[in-house]
């Protein structure tokens, strides 16, 4: 019994604990001892009384008490209801052609159809969620195709500097994000979570939770600063790296989106914020 319904209750057992106080006091509390005055006797004279026959007692009430006769008529019970079917959910379908044609439906760039990998879409969503939120990048866990022309660079003073032509390989991958509605992208990722949650749960720390890996990795993408342009990079025996010592010790994560140049990382740090206030 909770604390409120206990309350709510002390009134009544007030009210009755005094009314069984009343009946105490009225049926077992010993009454006052009365005063006996005695009467003066009186004495009388008794004359005979002339007996008469008695006759056979009659008893007051003769009338014969007829009980009433039985109910005997079969009343027919009501048929119970049936009880209701609910039928069971349909399971889910996590195959990639149908996850696949659900995102084509969120937009209507057909980029998106070209741009999309074909294969282990779930799996691939959570590995590289998973992994950014880990401040790296999952270079084998890609949901989107490479653009197709390369990355350059041009020299001056000495120096070298990102093209600015670089910067528009990303563009078409922007415009199909940013043409995505947010609260339709989080209805269908709700409905997916339960394939989802599956899915981390066999490469994620049981002490985590996907939700939590999300928002992480949207928050890292978010606390990317903005740099002027140009970029100064050099290149090592392998890769690119950024010649500001700042922004070569940012996350994996990061220094990427500020490949993607300043206005399209501004277009999708918009969307990101879009989709974080959907969540």
């Amino acid at each position: 019994m909770n604390d409120r319904f206990s309350k709510s209750l002390v009134p009544h057992f007030t009210i009755a604990a005094i009314i069984v106080l009343v009946l105490l006091i009225i049926y077992l509390w010993p009454s006052e001892p009365e005063t006996f005055t005695p009467k003066p006797e009186v004495v009388t004279t008794v004359e005979p009384v002339e007996t008469l026959p008695i006759d056979d007692p009659v008893d007051e009430d003769t009338s014969e008490f007829e009980a009433p006769e039985q109910m005997n008529e079969f009343v027919e019970a009501e048929p119970e209801p049936e009880p209701e079917v609910i039928p069971e959910p349909e399971p889910l379908d996590v195959s990639d052609g149908t996850v696949k044609t659900k995102l084509l439906t969120l937009t209507d760039y057909d980029a998106f159809a070209r741009l999309l990998i074909n294969d282990a879409l779930l799996e691939r969503f959570v590995i590289m969620t998973t992994t950014l939120a880990d401040q790296d990048i999952a270079a084998n866990n890609r949901l989107l195709s490479q653009p197709e022309k390369p990355f350059r660079t041009y020299r001056q003073a000495d120096k070298e500097w990102i093209d600015p032509a670089s910067y528009k390989r990303y563009t078409p991958y922007v415009d199909v994000f940013e043409s995505l509605e947010a609260a339709s992208l989080v209805e269908l990722y709700k409905e997916y979570k339960p394939a989802i949650n599956d899915i981390f749960a066999e490469i994620g720390s049981p002490y985590d939770s996907f939700d939590d890996k999300l928002s992480d990795a949207i928050d890292i993408l978010l606390d990317t600063p903005e740099v002027p342009v140009p970029v100064e990079v050099y290149t090592d025996s392998v890769m690119y790296k950024y010649s500001d010592e700042r922004i070569e010790s940012l996350s994996a994560p990061q220094k990427q989106l500020l490949r993607t140049g300043p206005e399209n990382m501004r277009r999708i740090k918009a969307k990101l914020r879009e989709i974080q206030a959907s969540l």
